[in-house]
C-alpha cells in the first residue's frame, strides 16, 4: 500500500505543472473504463461533463477525471487530456467515432502571484494532455499538479491523497486539491482537524490538542470573492458499482471535507467530489458493503486533506502564503 489512490487496482495520477503561472492540473486515468459520478454541495462550482455522470444519464463510464486550477480557463485542460487518451485508442464508441469521456472540475487560483498574462495562449489544454501522459502509480503530494496554486485561510493548500481496505477486502482511494476558502487547521495549528483519523503518523502525528472546547473554536477565512476558492477531488474504490451507488459514495466522501475543514460546502467554494468505480471486485453485500464503502470514502478523504495541506511548499512569490511546515515543522 503506497497510501495513494493508486493503490486502487487499475488507477493512475499524473501531475503537469506550471511554475511561472504557479497553476497546473493532476488527472487520475483509468487502465479501463470505470464507473462514476459526482456531487457537487458548495456554491459556486465550476466544471465540465457532470450532468453525464448522473445516474439517469446513458453514458455509464469514463475514461480519466481531471482536477484543474485556473479557475474556468482550466476547463481546457480537457480537451488535452481527450487528445491524449484518443491517440491512445480511447473512448465511447459512437459508429467509427470514439469520444474519451473526461469530466473535470476546477478551482480558482488566479490571486496567487504567479504569472496569468498568457494572453491568447491558457497553458491548461498543454498541461491536461502533459497530466494524462504522465500518469503513474506513484507521484507527488503537496504543490504539485493542480495542488500547485491552492491556498487555505492560513496555509498553503496543496494535492492530497490517501487509502484505506475495508473489512470486506475493497480497497477505497481518495486524491483532492485543498484550495479552501477555510481552515485544515485547528485554531491556526499546527494540529489538523483530521487529526482523529489519522494513520502511522501520516501527516506529523500530532494528535488533537488537548484544550480546545466550542467557546474557544475559530472560523479564519480567506476572505476571496465567491467562486474563488473550492476544494475538489476523487474517491475511488475497486467495487463493482452502478453509477446510483457511485453517486452515494461521492456524497459520503464529502463528509470529509466537513471532517477536515472548517467550515467546507461555504456559498464561497465550489466543493466537488467524483466517485468511480473500477469494478475489479464484487460489491457482495449492496447494503452492508456500500455502508462500508461509504464510511472509508469519509475516512480517506479526510486524511487525504491534511496530508495535502502537510506536504505544501510555499509559492516563491512576495506575500505568499507560508507552508505548514514553514510554521510548524521544525
Amino acid at each position: 500500500m503506497r497510501n495513494l489512490i493508486t493503490d486502487v487496482a487499475g488507477v493512475k495520477v499524473g501531475n503537469a505543472s506550471d511554475r511561472r503561472a504557479a497553476t497546473g492540473v493532476t488527472a487520475v486515468v483509468f487502465d479501463a473504463p470505470a464507473t462514476a459520478s459526482v456531487a457537487a454541495l458548495g456554491g459556486g462550482p465550476g466544471a465540465r461533463e457532470t450532468d453525464l455522470l448522473s445516474p439517469e444519464m446513458t453514458v455509464q463510464q469514463v475514461d480519466a477525471i481531471l482536477l484543474s486550477g485556473g479557475s474556468a480557463f482550466g476547463l481546457a485542460a480537457a480537451d488535452g487530456a481527450m487528445t491524449e487518451l484518443a491517440a491512445r485508442g480511447r473512448g465511447f464508441q459512437v459508429g467509427a467515432a470514439r469520444i474519451p469521456i473526461v469530466p473535470q472540475a476546477i478551482c480558482f487560483d488566479l490571486l496567487n502571484g504567479g504569472d496569468k498574462a498568457w494572453g491568447d495562449a491558457p497553458p491548461y489544454r498543454d498541461l491536461g494532455r502533459a497530466a494524462v501522459a504522465a500518469a503513474d502509480v506513484t507521484f507527488r503530494l503537496g504543490s504539485h499538479g493542480a495542488g500547485l496554486g491552492a491556498t487555505t485561510a492560513e496555509v498553503k493548500g496543496g494535492l492530497g491523497s490517501a487509502s484505506a481496505v475495508t473489512a470486506s477486502g475493497h480497497t477505497v482511494g481518495a486524491i483532492v486539491v485543498v484550495n479552501a476558502v477555510g481552515s485544515a487547521l485547528v485554531n491556526g495549528g499546527p494540529h489538523f482537524w483530521a487529526a482523529p483519523f489519522e494513520r502511522d503518523g501520516e501527516f506529523g502525528g500530532l494528535g488533537w490538542p488537548a484544550d480546545v472546547g466550542a467557546a474557544r473554536l475559530t472560523t479564519p477565512l480567506k476572505g476571496v470573492a465567491a467562486g474563488a476558492n473550492t476544494t475538489i477531488a476523487v474517491v475511488a474504490t475497486d467495487a463493482a458499482l452502478d453509477k446510483a451507488q457511485a453517486k452515494r459514495v461521492a456524497f459520503s466522501a464529502h463528509d470529509g471535507f466537513a471532517r477536515a475543514i472548517r467550515p467546507a460546502h461555504t456559498p464561497l467554494d465550489g466543493d466537488i467530489v467524483f466517485s468511480a468505480a473500477t469494478g475489479r471486485r464484487p460489491l457482495g453485500d449492496p447494503v452492508a458493503a456500500l455502508t462500508e464503502l461509504c464510511v472509508a470514502a469519509a475516512d480517506v478523504m479526510a486524511r487525504a486533506v491534511a496530508r495535502g495541506v502537510y506536504h505544501a511548499e510555499a509559492l516563491p512569490f512576495p506575500g505568499a502564503a507560508p507552508s505548514w511546515r514553514d510554521r510548524f515543522g521544525r
